[in-house]
């Protein structure tokens, strides 16, 4: 069969790994273990607005910045005398009330971009804003720690940078009996049977059939270990609610995977931000309730981190559209049930010392919050995965 042929044919597009096995060998390799640590990352994409996802409410530059759309002091949620949730964040409130929330502000980076597609490259790389990599810091993460194609999920269709190594690729499926069917259709159980010794040492034609092997090992892994879990309350009926559902089917089942990576989209707010925000804020925390529940009354939130991230915050100023343009820094939350130090981390953004571009400063690099992850979380050497030297923070 003709390369070309074979890449057009094959609907293989999701998952890639470049390390050769045979697919009983990998298969043999499956642990048993089930009680270790687990990260779930939830993206926020377009840039969500932090300013009204945590407002300040009692601050005046905040309200004669967004005459419009400024989150009215009367709707806020207040966590302290300043500070105050979107009022669409109840069930995110009654979260930081357990002790499961902790709220990172003023997270970024030197020099920050305010495009959608490089500023996710540099979270997803975790690089400088000047250097461009090719892998992501979950993927260099499984190459060291676990370098199994399901060591890193992302539900979804295609697979994101961050989930892509040097060498390693995670796997990205959001229905893994879909995955495990398409995995054996007799036009791709064929393929496979054409494959010998040397085409698997051939560069691109052997790149293409270790993929297939490795995939195929893991869709079959995945679909019989996660098929014995199925929640027991019910999500929201929503495409991200699904997708959290799955993770928790993930999680509550065993699966032998250390980082799951979800995406919610629509938050590029240029235009009437507050009801598109309001409506997104409120699936977003709707569905990460009962996610936690889910998996700590299966007893697994005790394993479980969730880091929430949005690529930028938006401009302190709203704009003509009765929106807010792309900004800076922002914050992010992290989920768990034994944070050292739930609530708010740090100090709110400061609105009378905003950057030369009249946006917030950064006073926390995303780095160190990955690097904090890392060391102290997934127990792991950030040397290799990060190479970043900053600060260790104390949240966990």
């Amino acid at each position: 069969m003709k390369r070309r042929d074979f890449i057009q044919q094959s609907s293989l597009a999701t998952s890639l790994l470049m390390v050769p096995n045979f697919i009983k060998a990998f298969e043999g390799s499956i642990l048993n273990e089930r009680s270790f640590k687990k990260l779930v990352i939830v993206q926020l994409s377009g840039g969500n607005d932090g300013l009204n996802t945590i407002v300040p409410y009692t601050n005046d530059v905040y309200y004669k910045s967004r005459p419009k759309i400024a989150i009215k002091a009367s709707e806020v949620r207040p966590i302290n005398n300043t500070l105050g949730f979107h009022p669409g964040l109840l069930p995110m409130q009654r979260l930081y009330d357990k002790g499961y929330l902790s709220i990172i502000n003023n997270v970024g980076y030197p020099n920050p971009s305010r495009s959608h597609f490089r500023a996710t490259d540099i979270w997803h790389t975790a690089s400088d804003s000047n250097d461009y990599l090719t892998s992501g810091w979950i993927g260099r993460f499984i190459e060291q720690n676990g370098k199994k194609p399901f060591s890193a999920i992302e539900i979804d269709d295609s697979l994101s940078l961050m989930l892509k190594g040097r060498e390693i690729n995670g796997i990205a499926t959001k229905n893994p009996k879909l995955l495990h069917n398409n995995m054996n259709t007799p036009y791709f159980n064929k393929v496979l049977k054409q494959q010998t010794d040397r085409h698997l040492s051939e560069h691109n034609l052997g790149y293409l059939y270790k993929t297939m092997i490795e995939t195929k090992s893991s869709a079959k892994y995945i679909y019989e270990t996660s098929k014995t879990a199925r929640a027991k309350i019910e999500y929201p009926q929503n495409p991200f609610g699904k997708q959290l559902k799955t993770t928790a089917e993930f999680i509550n089942s065993g699966l032998e995977t250390k980082v799951y990576y979800v995406s919610m989209g629509g938050f590029d707010t240029h235009a009437n931000q507050i009801n598109s925000q309001a409506r997104l804020l409120d699936v977003y925390s709707k569905a990460m309730e009962v996610f936690v529940k889910d998996i700590d009354e299966q007893g697994n939130l005790e394993d479980t981190l969730i880091l929430t991230f949005s690529e930028f915050g938006r401009r302190v100023e709203q704009n003509a559209a009765n929106g807010t343009d792309h900004g800076a820094a922002n914050n992010v939350f992290v989920i768990g049930k034994n944070l050292k130090k739930p609530g708010l981390y740090n100090e709110a953004p400061n609105l009378d010392d905003l950057d030369t571009n009249k946006d917030l400063k950064y006073s926390i690099d995303f780095r160190s919050v990955y690097a904090t992850i890392l060391s102290k979380w997934l127990k792991v050497d950030t040397k290799e995965i990060l190479n970043y030297k900053g600060e260790i923070l104390d949240f966990i």
